[in-house]
């Protein structure tokens, strides 16, 4: 068998346990799921009316608006969670055991990558069917469900680098735990929950500079208006950034875990 397709099976093998582990305890797959829609249903139904406010972006309904903050509280949980479950791991000596173990050390990181980013494609399909169910309309037919599951997918796989180097450099479940106020600081200083426009200083200017914001309107825009290059291009390239971020983190921090065991 050569390297590549061993590796492979490493990275897909971790994966799938990252997933088991996730569903398997409640504390982890509330953030990714729970959380994000009870905070979609309290908003859409306090708030709908929103959408009245003069230079409020043409929308069907409040709820076809806010399903991408949705996707993105959702995937950016799912980084933190899987940092959390990694950090888990460091403390039960399971990863140690994967140090001795002959594969490469950076497959253990790809391979909890794989699993956040399976839970951001099953985090996307979920609130594209609560959409769907409550009568949203996708502008941009089938080809923007995917281009919204994809950009979903790819940043959710981002922030897990985030959340992956946290845990390596720390190796506690409580330190990286103790991000999650930060995570929800940084997107409700975007856009995903309201438009940029309507913001007041400081808030507007932060989002409109924050990677966070790009991101959420590459997935939304295909839900309200259809798929925009511009905004796609834009929400690509704040993906690729925070993926260069977390594999610089990550690359320093497995080095570190490995001198200091």
């Amino acid at each position: 068998m050569s390297a590549i397709a061993l590796n492979a099976r490493v990275v897909r093998a971790l994966g799938m346990r990252s997933v088991r582990q996730t569903f398997r305890r409640p504390q982890l797959i509330a953030p990714i799921i729970v959380f994000p829609t009870l905070l979609l249903a309290i908003q859409t139904g306090g708030a709908g009316a929103a959408i009245e406010l003069p230079g409020f972006p043409p929308v069907q309904s409040f709820l076809q608006f806010m399903l991408a903050g949705a996707m993105m509280q959702s995937l950016m949980l799912a980084g933190n969670s899987g940092g959390i479950a990694l950090a888990v791991d460091i403390e039960m000596g399971f990863t140690d055991r994967l140090f001795s173990a002959p594969i490469p050390r950076f497959a253990i990181v790809l391979g909890r990558l794989a699993g956040t980013a399976a839970l951001g494609f099953f985090a996307s399909l979920w609130f594209l069917a609560i959409g769907l169910i409550f009568g949203v309309s996708i502008e941009g037919g089938v080809a923007g469900a995917l281009m919204a599951i994809v950009l979903v997918t790819a940043a959710a796989t981002a922030v897990g680098g985030i959340g992956a180097a946290f845990a390596l450099r720390t190796g506690s479940a409580s330190v990286v735990q103790g991000l999650f106020p930060l995570v929800l600081v940084v997107l409700f200083l975007s856009s995903a929950f309201f438009p940029q426009e309507l913001m007041i200083e400081p808030a507007k200017t932060i989002a409109q500079y924050n990677p966070l914001s790009f991101i959420v309107e590459g997935i939304r825009e295909p839900m309200i208006s259809g798929i925009d290059a511009s905004d796609t291009v834009d929400a690509v390239l704040a993906i690729l950034g925070i993926v260069v971020l977390g594999l610089v983190l990550s690359a320093r921090a497995l080095r570190h875990r490995l001198r200091v065991g």
